[in-house]
């Protein structure tokens, strides 16, 4: 209940008194992975930097603080963060004991889900089968279609990054999701060049391609999480972001009000559909707001 009624409450604080207070918290725990997907600029194998839990506490008390509600634990793979006894629940634990209303693990599947405590789990999958693998190497869709099976988390959900690569595999991944029994839903997001990546970008008939691609599956009833008026957005160039809605706490410790693709000077190319969906959500457009409170209120 709590839930249901900020969400009125920080609309109008930001709206119309002009405050700029996120709603949502993305912090990095880890840059330690199990993978080395093409796409990603945070891991390391060698320099691992892994948060001890005093240092989460405080960055979760400073966000909440700042008025956020709703906490996205990432990596590197945050599944591997531990300190002594101490795993991504316990992280999960801190963040309800502090007052976040909900808590979300994005994971790339590899490690077994079926303990985690998160209120959704979202799975970052890039095709199916070999598509997938191209991306993130040999044998990841199976270990992540078998943790998938073994999990009977009520609130599961997959996020699929468009490039060059499986850009193509979109239709097939949809339906994939669509008729397993353990998913809700898919999320799209096109790949933002971060320095060394610049070569999966899409050109701009392709992005073009994709969006429209996506928007008539959804409007034919598939569990696409994107709003149709969200990806209209993202179709055109948004000159007026509200990408302070989600605060950024960096593997370094580095604060930030948006996401690191400003920092790279990167909004111009941005393939992260939620500015699309922020816009959508400040010109009060109905669909994106019942898709944000349907992801946003729910309980495990």
């Amino acid at each position: 209940m709590k839930s249901f009624f900020y969400h009125p409450y920080w609309y109008f604080k930001t709206r119309f008194l002009g405050q700029k207070k996120p709603l949502q918290t993305v912090l990095f725990v880890t840059n330690e992975c199990n993978l080395e997907c093409k796409h990603c600029i945070i891991y390391e194998k060698e320099n691992i930097i892994s948060k001890s839990y005093a240092q989460i506490r405080e960055e979760l008390q400073y966000s909440y603080d700042l008025g956020s509600r709703f906490v996205d634990f990432e990596g590197g793979e945050p599944l591997l963060w531990r300190e002594n006894e101490k795993n991504i629940n316990d992280l999960i634990a801190l963040a309800h004991e502090i007052g976040f209303f909900t808590t979300t693990v994005t994971t790339n599947a590899q490690l077994p889900i079926v303990d985690l405590k998160a209120n959704s789990i979202w799975i970052s999958m890039d095709g199916i089968g070999e598509l997938h693998d191209a991306i993130r190497g040999k044998g990841a869709f199976e270990k992540l279609e078998k943790n998938i099976s073994d999990s009977n988390h009520p609130n599961m959900h997959t996020n699929m990054v468009v490039n060059k690569i499986n850009y193509q595999g979109i239709k097939e991944a949809v339906e994939w999701v669509e008729a397993h029994p353990k998913l809700k839903s898919i999320a799209i997001n096109l790949h933002t060049p971060f320095p060394g990546t610049e070569s999966l970008m899409l050109t701009p008939e392709q992005r073009l391609q994709v969006l429209d691609e996506v928007i008539q599956l959804k409007k034919r009833g598939a569990p696409i999480m994107n709003s149709v008026s969200g990806l209209k957005y993202m179709k055109g160039e948004i000159s007026d972001k509200y990408c302070f809605v989600s605060n950024f706490i960096q593997i370094d410790g580095t604060r930030t009000a948006e996401c690191g693709g400003k920092i790279f000077n990167l909004c111009d190319s941005c393939g992260f559909c939620m500015s699309g969906e922020m816009k959508a959500v400040m010109n009060l457009k109905p669909d994106t707001i019942i898709a944000g409170l349907k992801l946003r209120n729910k309980k495990k």
